[in-house]
């Protein structure tokens, strides 16, 4: 299968990656989900609806996650030690608290069943939303040659505002870090990125099974819009 290699950078204060959360509890994995990434580069390219074609495309294309951990100088001038992640940020969300029902626009805010009747509990939606505080990944995409040109060109022109898993996660770096010809180069750059920020690797999720911690993530877009659908992948985290 012939590839190239778009390198990405997602460095932002927050991150959120839902691969499974649903109703009112929005967990985060540790690291970006291949739903998340996928669903980045077509907000860059301003790909709306289902886009199954597309997606069946990219489907059997690879995903290397690297994430990164700060350091600080090693005690007795060694080697520099790794700083350990901040804990999870939780989140209480309210919608549609303290309208005015009695105004035609305020209503709308208000959310309703699927019958358009009063909502249980007054109409306010509750939820906790976790999110990643001050992480950084780099993350290597194998992709068909002439699509990691076109989001090569998007990710540096975006048609949408692009995220790092939930809206209200902007990137604080450019997320477009380049196109290679080979795995190795697009690693080598990432290595690089990591030394100039004085970053150290602390666990990459590779896909398929190796020595390490394989899970299973439901997280293969294979249809977005109102009724999207995934399908698993296996996947190994290996420490460092």
């Amino acid at each position: 299968m012939n590839s190239r290699y778009l390198l990405m950078w997602l460095e932002a204060p927050l991150q959120s990656w839902g691969a499974d959360s649903k109703f009112g509890r929005r967990d985060t994995l540790p690291f970006p989900t291949r739903s998340g990434v996928l669903g980045l580069l077509l907000c860059a390219l301003g790909a709306s609806g289902e886009q199954k074609e597309l997606l069946a495309r990219l489907a059997p294309y690879g995903q290397t996650v690297i994430s990164c951990a700060r350091t600080r100088p090693g005690r007795s001038g060694g080697q520099p030690e790794k700083i350990p992640r901040q804990p999870l940020l939780r989140d209480f969300h309210m919608v549609g608290s303290a309208y005015d029902d009695k105004d035609p626009w305020e209503r709308l805010h208000i959310p309703k069943t699927s019958e358009g009747k009063p909502a249980v509990g007054g109409g306010a939606k509750l939820t906790y939303r976790y999110y990643l505080q001050d992480a950084r990944f780099a993350v290597v995409l194998d992709l068909p040659p002439d699509l990691a040109e076109d989001f090569a060109q998007a990710l540096q022109n975006p048609v949408w505002d692009i995220y790092l898993g939930r809206k209200n996660c902007a990137p604080t770096e450019f997320v477009f870090q380049g196109v290679f010809d080979s795995q190795k180069d697009a690693m080598d750059r990432a290595a690089a990125l990591m030394e100039e920020k004085e970053l150290m690797e602390d666990f990459r999720v590779v896909d398929g099974e190796h020595p390490g911690e394989p899970i299973t993530l439901n997280d293969v877009p294979l249809q977005f819009g109102p009724m999207k659908k995934y399908r698993d992948r296996r996947v190994t985290v290996i420490r460092n």
